[in-house]
């Protein structure tokens, strides 16, 4: 099926790795433009450079949390192709803390990157948006936002600010023609969960990758019995964004291989 999204502009942060760079990707797949963002420009230059269709993309640094910095990334991407469709807020990551444990600054941290890592994007990108007539973006969230964990209990605290907030931005923007979704993840097969795997590896464990994480995946009570795929969350991200989805708006998908805690 044709996503409607050739010649289109999208930009993308978390793009070095993990789902940020699947998603720009299976946009350069579609025939999208994608302003691609991270904080680190020689990894983001060398993981964007690697794909097909990399001459569409056009890699920008920025810290998500600092509103003048993404200001400026936004600005170059607009500069450079002259226009702005959607935008994907993924740039995130997960503190392994529970409550008790957590301080002052781990809370205030994890609240700015989730609230204020999408917020800056989509005010800084807000112009372009109303400007298309296709506008578009998704807040990639977590499953945590609904069903929190006290292990990851500042995370599940700050993604249901997101989700709770994407609602709001959603009826919001709505009057300027921009459609705002979440796509909300279980447990994916990232470098987090990688470099997770590589402590307990260190620290004597004799499971194999494949052991360790569908024993995870059960432990966690996902039906499908392992950890998802970074391409497997991009397709629902890019459908999201697709001119053939016009009429969602404010909505949820959950792509967690089936994980259900909750009625």
């Amino acid at each position: 099926m044709d996503l409607q999204l050739e010649g289109r502009t999208v930009l993308v942060t978390g793009a070095s790795s993990g789902v940020g760079l699947a998603t720009t990707e299976l946009l350069l797949a579609e025939g999208a433009n994608v302003i691609a963002c991270a904080r680190d420009q020689g990894r983001l230059d060398a993981a964007v450079g690697a794909l097909p269709g990399a001459e569409r993309a056009y890699a920008v640094t920025a810290d998500v949390t600092d509103r003048t910095q993404v200001e400026a990334a936004v600005q170059q991407g607009l500069a450079h192709f002259g226009s702005l469709d959607a935008a994907v807020c993924n740039a995130g990551r997960s503190l392994m803390s529970t409550l008790t444990d957590a301080s002052d600054d781990d809370i205030r941290t994890e609240l700015e990157l989730k609230v204020f890592g999408s917020w800056n994007v989509i005010r800084a990108a807000r112009p372009a948006l109303a400007a298309s007539p296709v506008g578009a973006v998704v807040n990639v969230n977590a499953i945590l936002a609904r069903q929190p964990e006290t292990r990851l209990a500042v995370t599940s605290a700050a993604r249901a600010a997101l989700l709770n907030l994407t609602r709001s931005m959603a009826a919001e923007l709505a009057a300027e023609g921009i459609r705002i979704n979440s796509v909300c993840l279980g447990l994916i097969d990232t470098g987090q969960w990688r470099r997770r795997y590589e402590a307990y590896a260190a620290g004597g464990g004799t499971q194999s990758y494949s052991e360790w994480s569908a024993e995870i995946a059960a432990d966690r009570g996902i039906s499908l019995g392992r950890f998802g795929r970074a391409e497997e969350v991009a397709y629902p991200i890019v459908s999201l964004l697709s001119p053939r989805a016009s009429y969602l708006t404010g909505a949820s998908i959950d792509v967690g291989g089936g994980v259900t805690r909750q009625p």
